[in-house]
């Protein structure tokens, strides 16, 4: 059997796997499914001190007192830049790393300069509302969430901190050491930001590149194909 850390994305929790978690559960896998640091279930602990540093940290701290090695590490969305730290740190104990519809950054990316213009300007334009400290939700529709689960979804975001989009990620390269990488595209929704790191990865041969038709929480759309992509990284 397989342990399996996931990380969600901006705006959510780990209440947004518990579909798949189920799935992987079943099969006898330890599935863990943290909520980072001022969102969702912690979002009680909001402050304007929160950043990337801290999300990666939760994680960091997760595998460290949970001892876990030999492990699935997944991020979503903006848990791809929390997976790319984290990975970067700890990459010897993860055995496979996977890219769900997510950011893939380099040294000294953050998600706001990596972010489109226009989606860019909203933030900027809505943090104001905040005080500076976070970013209201994107609504589900935008993101082409099933139409079914939209109004839960916009009823289960919270505000996103603020720092953890404007720090700069810094990595020394460990993360692209180790040897089973996953880049998934969900592919049922446009514009998606995504699709560039898709595309650069597929003429990587240090990359497997999967696409799955989904908006992009594809993990609601189609959990049993995420749970499938989940086993094939566990797979030696």
């Amino acid at each position: 059997m397989s342990n399996f850390v996931l990380v969600h994305g901006g705006w959510r929790g780990g209440w947004i796997w518990k579909r798949v978690a189920q799935l992987l559960r079943k099969d006898g896998h330890d599935v863990y499914t943290p909520t980072l640091t001022g969102l969702a279930d912690r979002s009680h602990i909001l402050h304007a001190g929160i950043n990337l540093s801290t999300h990666i940290q939760d994680i960091v701290n997760l595998i460290k007192f949970e001892e876990l090695d030999d492990f699935v590490l997944c991020g979503h969305s903006y848990g791809g830049m929390v997976i790319s730290g984290v990975a970067d740190q700890m990459s010897e104990r993860i055995s496979s790393l996977v890219y769900l519809d997510a950011w893939f950054p380099q040294n000294g990316d953050s998600i706001m300069t990596l972010t489109p213009e226009t989606y860019r300007l909203m933030h900027l334009k809505d943090v104001g509302q905040y005080g500076g400290v976070a970013l209201p939700p994107i609504p589900a529709a935008i993101l082409h969430v099933n139409e079914q689960d939209r109004a839960w979804v916009d009823s289960m975001t919270t505000l996103q901190p603020f720092g953890s989009m404007t720090e700069a990620i810094r990595l020394q390269g460990n993360h692209l050491q180790i040897k089973k990488k996953i880049f998934t595209l969900a592919s049922a929704w446009e514009p998606n930001p995504f699709r560039q790191f898709y595309e650069r990865l597929q003429r990587d041969p240090a990359w497997l590149t999967r696409t799955i038709e989904s908006g992009h929480d594809a993990m609601l759309d189609k959990p049993g194909e995420v749970a499938n992509l989940l086993r094939e990284a566990a797979a030696v």
